[in-house]
């Protein structure tokens, strides 16, 4: 079990240690996002591995919000793999995958309001953990608005990755600026790169499913 310690060091990295479970969960998300973006099955399966090892690096940091939504991506992730590889008669792609498409405009509202009364929700709730459970959260939820906001979007982002819709890039942007910002002021710098990297990832999704997207029309 030393291996989801995250005092088990693997090196150091610009003067900050690195826990292997850090390491391997990090790998193991950044294939799977670079996958996604090339609208990759097997983006699902190695993340299934990125989000369990992810669960125990947020609980050890006390990202609690983070922590829980873990578990929704490992249920989605499930989800993803069989909708992407399971199309309805009319959704299909060239091969033979639920191809890309646009979400309607009306949801855009709709998700706005989801998010901001989730992320007062949630981050009520994430702010009382150490009281509510103390014997599980010793310590208080470390930004539990801010960390509840990328929570709520991230929810968005794989629901609409699970439909392949193209807007989901962009709702992931935003949750990796912010994730960015968290992990860097909480010290786990290697994930923080690596959400900075996914800012970029998520600009070339977009990219890559918008064009993906034209080749059906023409």
């Amino acid at each position: 079990m030393k291996f989801f310690d995250i005092d088990n060091i693997f090196f150091t990295a610009l003067g900050h240690p690195v826990s292997y479970l850090e390491f391997f969960g990090t790998a193991a998300g950044a294939i799977a996002v670079w996958l996604s973006a090339r609208a990759n099955i097997w983006s699902w399966p190695i993340g299934i591995i990125n989000v369990t090892l992810s669960f125990f690096l947020f609980y050890q940091v006390q990202l609690y919000p983070d922590m829980f939504l873990q578990i929704f991506f490992f249920i989605t992730n499930l989800l993803g793999w069989w909708r992407w590889t399971n199309p309805q008669p009319g959704e299909e792609d060239r091969k033979n995958e639920l191809r890309v498409s646009w979400m309607p405009r009306n949801g855009l509202v709709a998700f706005f309001v989801i998010t901001m009364a989730g992320t007062v929700a949630f981050g009520s709730f994430a702010g009382n953990l150490n009281e509510l459970f103390p014997k599980i959260f010793s310590l208080p939820s470390a930004f539990p608005y801010l960390d509840s906001f990328v929570t709520v979007v991230s929810i968005i982002a794989t629901y609409l990755m699970v439909q392949k819709k193209i807007e989901c890039w962009l709702a992931w942007l935003l949750a990796d600026v912010v994730a960015t910002y968290l992990y860097f002021t909480k010290g786990i710098v290697l994930v923080g790169m690596e959400y900075f990297a996914f800012c970029l990832i998520a600009a070339f999704g977009f990219w890559r499913w918008r064009a993906e997207f034209k080749t059906y029309i023409q």
